[in-house]
């Protein structure tokens, strides 16, 4: 969570931080009111028991003396005092938890270096890679929904029948395909240092708090056993909607060594939200679904190396679609743009070829988000209790967390079925890809089973 120094030395950087990223259902002023208040009763009930430990010595005084009568004023004295003591402790405990609350409702600090913007439009282009010498393509390139059922491989239908919309099946060498990539992306990070984790996919409420998806987030996680219309208990489970939220957990209230990092852990996971597409072709295909997997890249650092670390994060991420051979650009999201909790990103987002978007570029096609790489800084830290001893006689501080998907899997695999789409409407497996696939070269699809593929020009 933010830093409360920040809140009550610099409110008007606050104020100017919710505006930018357009936040305005935040009642900062209540806030700092509370705060106040707050801080006032902590102060007074310091006062109180340094009054009533006073006394207390006092009494001692008066009844070895002789003084019994003196002594039964100040036995009287020190009940009051406990008594106010208990009623200021009472509220300020109350305001603690409301103000907690709330604070838990403020997003992070954007760094200077993010510009500033309204949304998606407003973010800056970087770079971009492998463009200039990409591969020749089809006249036409089919889009990955066509040709997942034309070479069925990909089953939106009798997914719809087994769960409902926004699922799907893969079948055989879409399958296969899968497997494959994930089996590359984290071969390809260990590489660069990371150690494998396979977390639980259900999650605790305080570890989606923790990462910054809950309360906020609320409404595009799924839930287990509970009423969705109640408010969420800190003893519910909830389906992963990231790695991120476990990976970052398993550290919860846990001090690091300074030896112990940098620590840099991946982890795939199946991963659960909400979101399909609102309108056309993005409510078609498996680019936004509510199931999808993901390798996911979490980094532990100490504060001062977490800047570096980010734009090393985001190299270890472009690597996996340089191997791939996949065009593909880096963005710096503006504060409209930026997720909740993270003070800078960098989206990597790979070419699609087959399917026409308005804000695609201007070579056709369409950009896919495979990678969001994040600096949470301290924020993330801060709310669950993540802290790290400099040296072993020093007090401990919090440090800073970062991730980055390394992959989003199902995306890429959008963007190889209609890259290396060819003529005959098969399409060619990526040389990285190979020795994953037992040295196949070419997805020629599957002959559909079935009363209802006949008369689709399959079979007859």
């Amino acid at each position: 969570m933010i830093d409360r120094d920040v809140l009550r030395e610099e409110p008007d950087r606050v104020r100017a931080m919710l505006e930018d990223r357009g936040i305005d259902d935040v009642d900062l002023d209540r806030i700092l009111e509370m705060d106040e208040e707050w801080r006032e009763l902590k102060a007074r009930g310091d006062e109180l028991r340094h009054e009533r430990n006073e006394i207390s010595d006092r009494i001692g005084e008066l009844k070895q003396a002789g003084k019994d009568e003196e002594a039964e004023t100040a036995i009287e004295r020190s009940q009051e005092l406990k008594s106010e003591i208990e009623s200021v402790e009472a509220r300020a405990n109350e305001l603690s938890a409301e103000l907690d609350e709330r604070l838990l409702e403020i997003p992070q600090v954007p760094d200077e270096s993010v510009p500033v913007g309204a949304d998606e439009s407003d973010n800056v282009e970087e770079r971009r890679w492998g463009f200039d010498d990409r591969r020749e393509l089809p006249a036409e390139v089919t889009p990955h929904y066509d040709l997942g059922a034309e070479l069925d491989i990909i089953d939106e239908r009798r997914a719809a029948k087994t769960t409902g919309s926004g699922f799907y099946f893969l079948k055989g060498d879409g399958a296969r395909l899968e497997h494959a990539l994930i089996q590359f992306m984290l071969d390809v990070h260990r590489e660069q240092g990371y150690t494998d984790l396979f977390p639980p996919i259900p999650i605790k409420s305080t570890s989606m708090e923790g990462t910054g998806q809950l309360p906020k987030f609320a409404d595009d996680a799924y839930r287990i056993g509970a009423d969705e219309e109640a408010p969420y208990d800190e003893e519910d489970l909830w389906l992963c909607p990231t790695a991120e939220v476990p990976v970052t957990n398993m550290y919860a209230d846990d001090i690091l060594l300074d030896d112990d990092l940098p620590l840099k852990h991946q982890a795939y996971t199946p991963n659960f939200r909400r979101e399909a597409g609102e309108h056309g072709t993005e409510t078609r295909g498996i680019v936004r679904v509510h199931q999808f997997n993901k390798v996911e890249l979490v980094n532990f650092v100490r504060p001062e190396n977490s800047w570096d670390r980010l734009e090393g994060l985001v190299t270890e991420a472009e690597e996996v679609l340089t191997r791939l051979g996949l065009p593909y650009r880096v963005l710096t999201l503006c504060t409209g743009d930026l997720t909740f909790a993270s003070a800078k990103t960098y989206d990597i987002e790979v070419w699609a070829p087959g399917d026409d978007m308005p804000e695609g570029p201007d070579l056709g096609g369409r950009w896919l988000e495979v990678s969001s790489a994040s600096n949470f800084k301290a924020f993330q830290a801060r709310r669950i209790g993540l802290r790290y001893r400099p040296e072993r006689h020093e007090s401990a501080e919090y440090l800073h967390t970062l991730n980055a998907s390394g992959t989003a899997v199902g995306r890429v695999m959008v963007a190889i079925l209609e890259y290396y789409q060819n003529e005959d409407g098969t399409v060619t497996v990526p040389e990285a890809l190979r020795p994953y696939m037992g040295g196949q070269e070419v997805i020629t699809g599957h002959e559909p089973v079935g009363e209802a593929a006949v008369g689709e020009g399959r079979r007859e």
